[in-house]
């Protein structure tokens, strides 16, 4: 067989689907963050007191948060226009350098002087979590900035094709900055998908479609959210509640469901693959995004980023899934939905 052409599948529609995902043109307003990986070896445990010792070994600095989303999204071969806010630091300078460095990124990283620039240093040992150090403000951005992110971002959805909200809940998308958004977006045709990171799903009605967690479903609706039926109805009634057109639920290592009009399909993650789960909703969201963006229907999309979920899990660290490993997947396994 010739090594340029895609593996054998049995799911060639899905296959057929992978290379448009290129042609995606998506922009990603959020909260952006450095995420620094401090990898080393434990060897003894310190004399000054009863902690382990990391002998550094090397370091790693990636754009995290919704930077991470954009990072997906070019590992995908997509457009990306960037919106986000940093702050005047050592960490904002290397991230805004970081983002800019990305190949297919129009960054418009705008600046809050004297603000703390979200970073996350993870320290391994042993390519295991030891301990997370965080450096962070959360606080609501300043409202001049916000205005002025609300129009760069206006701009932005005028030519590309899908606007993904990625909110971990550090300040950029505070206030009505979300809502407002989402009416922009929807005033403008094109299509919404959400990170809440939170329980609070209401600044985000309307959009297309919202991604929480089990736990986060679970704490926004006040319904179970364990079981495929549960996950099925607590979906169906946050998505009437906030006219969300569809759910798609992370359900930590058990997989992902997608509860849509006259839809629902529940992955399950391979339990042999579930090595790192970190990084799993970002691939999620920019697949997602890409998909539709792409024009591809939306059981379809639900499907090629439970493709990203599993490719991403079975990588330690920020992995991103690309067109090779989604055509992987689908040869490796059939990927079967479980319907409810």
């Amino acid at each position: 067989m010739d090594p340029s052409e895609p593996p054998p599948t049995s799911h060639p529609d899905l296959a057929e689907a992978v290379p448009r995902l290129a042609r995606a043109s998506v922009l990603v307003v959020g909260d952006a963050m450095l995420d620094r990986y401090v990898h080393g070896r434990v060897e003894r445990i310190s004399p000054e007191a009863p902690v382990p010792v990391l002998g550094i070994e090397r370091e790693i600095a990636q754009p995290g948060g919704a930077a991470n989303v954009v990072r997906n999204l070019t590992a995908l071969g997509a457009a990306v226009a960037f919106v986000s806010v940093v702050g005047d630091d050592q960490t904002g300078s290397e991230l805004t350098g970081l983002i800019g460095g990305q190949p297919g990124v129009e960054p418009w990283l705008l600046v809050q002087g004297g603000r703390t620039t979200t970073r996350k240093t993870r320290f391994l040992a042993h390519g295991r979590h030891l301990l997370r150090a965080d450096r962070e403000q959360t606080d609501a951005i300043e409202p001049r900035l916000a205005l002025r992110l609300l129009r760069i971002a206006g701009d932005a959805m005028a030519a590309t094709s899908a606007t993904v909200l990625s909110d971990y809940g550090k300040g950029v998308l505070a206030g009505e900055t979300a809502s407002k958004l989402v009416a922009c977006a929807r005033g403008m045709g094109r299509q919404v998908l959400v990170d809440p990171s939170s329980a609070d799903c209401g600044r985000f009605a309307g959009a297309d479609l919202i991604l929480p967690t089990a736990r986060e479903l679970a704490a926004a609706t006040g319904l179970p959210s364990e079981t495929d039926d549960e996950i099925a109805r607590a979906a169906q009634t946050l998505a009437a509640r906030h006219r969300f057109g569809a759910v798609m639920v992370l359900r930590s290592e058990i997989g992902i469901s997608l509860i849509g009009p006259q839809l629902a399909r529940h992955w399950r993650l391979p339990e042999d693959e579930r090595q790192d789960l970190f990084g799993v909703t970002d691939a999620v969201l920019a697949t997602l995004a890409a998909a539709r963006a792409s024009g591809i229907g939306l059981a379809e999309a639900g499907a090629l980023a439970a493709l990203a979920a599993e490719s991403v899990a079975r990588h330690p660290g920020t992995a991103v899934a690309r067109p090779d490993d989604l055509l992987a997947r689908l040869a490796l396994a059939p990927l079967e939905p479980h319907p409810s």
